[in-house]
């Protein structure tokens, strides 16, 4: 299987170091990992109409500040899904939705679209700020704003609340582990790619280290950072965790540790996952009683850092960290876990 390598990194880690000597003044800003200032009407109905994304506001009192985008079908599905897509680093709600393929599929199999978008005005980068306690902690921050918007957008839409998902990259795959820890009755499944376990870093320096090496911990400690935040319920909601082995932005390390995490949490032991093999690669599943998986693990090989996509006929536009290949995570996401049964 091969991929096409993402745009040079030359410019972030120039701008990694420029930051990091000035952290102190400085800590609305993580280069590398994965608004404008709020936008104005007429660039943000622009770019609404090109992509088939629409701005929501007044969705709640918004603490994080971000930005809330919508796809909705002409026609929805029977029991509907809602799928919460979370972009990574330098990139937007609008390129993500059209590199992906997110709302082709939405369309053509009527289900909704949540884009949280972050903002200049929080992060230069337009990273989701995953390693700051103050935006992820339950109720506060972006967290919240985008919890807001969830719960906003599935009362409007008539949606199930088991019929909720969320997928992020990079600094949105955080993002999905700390919405997954902290809400897991909010959601039914989510997918992690290219992402970092919750609990991972404190702060903005420590985030670019664990980001390099990963950290230092055993199972138990990780399941126990999910554990401290977890509400008392019996919510499992499924996790699917995508990384590349070649990936030079985000260590492959954090991957196992993700899948230690959650295998922790919920009470699995990583030598009884179960490997399956199809046409798009291999992946290991661990399932509970009733048969229904909770973790998936997908390590796919000689992948950078990036989501992986297939490519469209005629298609010469490329988004960064788009990775184009033999497999589309957003595909099958939704034919693992969003699909109806």
């Amino acid at each position: 299987m091969r991929f096409k390598i993402p745009m040079p990194l030359s410019s972030i880690l120039r701008e990694q170091r420029r930051w990091g000597k000035k952290l102190t003044a400085a800590m609305r800003t993580l280069p590398t990992f994965d608004a404008p200032k709020p936008a104005r009407v007429k660039p943000a109905r622009a770019r609404a109409s090109r992509s088939g994304l629409v701005e929501v506001h007044a969705f709640g009192h918004n603490p994080g500040r971000l930005r809330m985008l919508e796809f909705v079908p002409s026609t929805k599905a029977e029991r509907s899904a809602l799928v919460v897509v979370l972009h990574g680093c330098l990139q937007t709600a609008q390129g993500f939705d059209h590199a992906s393929g997110w709302s082709r599929m939405a369309r053509e199999k009527g289900f909704v679209l949540l884009y949280p978008e972050q903002t200049k005005q929080n992060n230069q980068n337009l990273c989701f700020n995953w390693f700051r306690p103050s935006a992820v902690a339950r109720d506060r921050g972006e967290l919240m704003s985008i919890r807001q918007m969830i719960e906003h957008s599935a009362d409007r839409h008539g949606i199930a609340p088991d019929r909720i998902f969320v997928q992020g990259l990079s600094a949105g795959g955080a993002m999905t582990a700390a919405l997954l820890s902290t809400y897991p009755d909010l959601f039914a499944a989510g997918q992690i790619v290219g992402g970092l376990p919750f609990g991972a870093a404190r702060d903005a320096m420590t985030a670019l280290s664990v980001m390099k090496s990963g950290a230092n911990r055993n199972a138990s400690e990780w399941g126990d950072l999910v554990r401290q935040v977890r509400p008392d319920t019996k919510a499992q909601p499924a996790v699917s965790i995508w990384h590349g082995s070649a990936d030079h932005v985000v260590a492959p390390v954090n991957a196992r540790a993700s899948l230690a995490q959650w295998l922790d949490l919920y009470g699995l032991e990583e030598q009884h996952g179960v490997e399956v093999v199809t046409t798009t690669g291999k992946s290991h599943v661990w399932k509970d009683r009733e048969g229904r998986v909770l973790v998936e693990f997908r390590m796919i090989d000689g992948l950078d850092h990036g989501l992986p996509i297939t490519r469209r006929a005629g298609t010469t536009e490329r988004q960064p960290y788009m990775l184009e290949g033999a497999i589309s995570a957003p595909v099958q996401f939704y034919r693992s876990f969003i699909k109806p049964v």
